[in-house]
C-alpha cells in the first residue's frame, strides 16, 4: 500500500502499525515523538494498535520548550 511519510510517498506493507513505522523510520528519540495520521493525533499509547491505511498521511512532530 502506499501512504505518505513526513511529506515523502512510499510503498510499505499492508497491516503497518504506527509503532512499527517509528522503527523502521529510524525515528530518533521515539518516547518523545508526537505522531499524527491523517492530521489527527494518535494517542502514544495507541501506536500499537493504529493500524495504517492505504493513502494515510503520517507525520511525525517534536515539541520543543524554551523561551525565557
Amino acid at each position: 500500500m502506499k501512504i505518505t511519510v513526513a511529506g515523502i510517498k512510499k510503498e510499505v506493507a499492508d497491516g503497518l502499525t504506527v509503532a512499527q513505522l517509528v522503527i523502521d523510520e529510524k525515528v530518533e528519540t521515539p518516547e518523545y515523538v508526537t505522531v499524527t495520521v491523517n492530521d489527527d493525533f494518535v494517542d502514544h499509547g495507541q501506536f500499537e494498535e493504529t493500524v495504517l491505511k492505504d493513502g494515510d498521511t503520517v507525520e511525525f512532530l517534536y515539541f520543543m520548550g524554551g523561551g525565557q
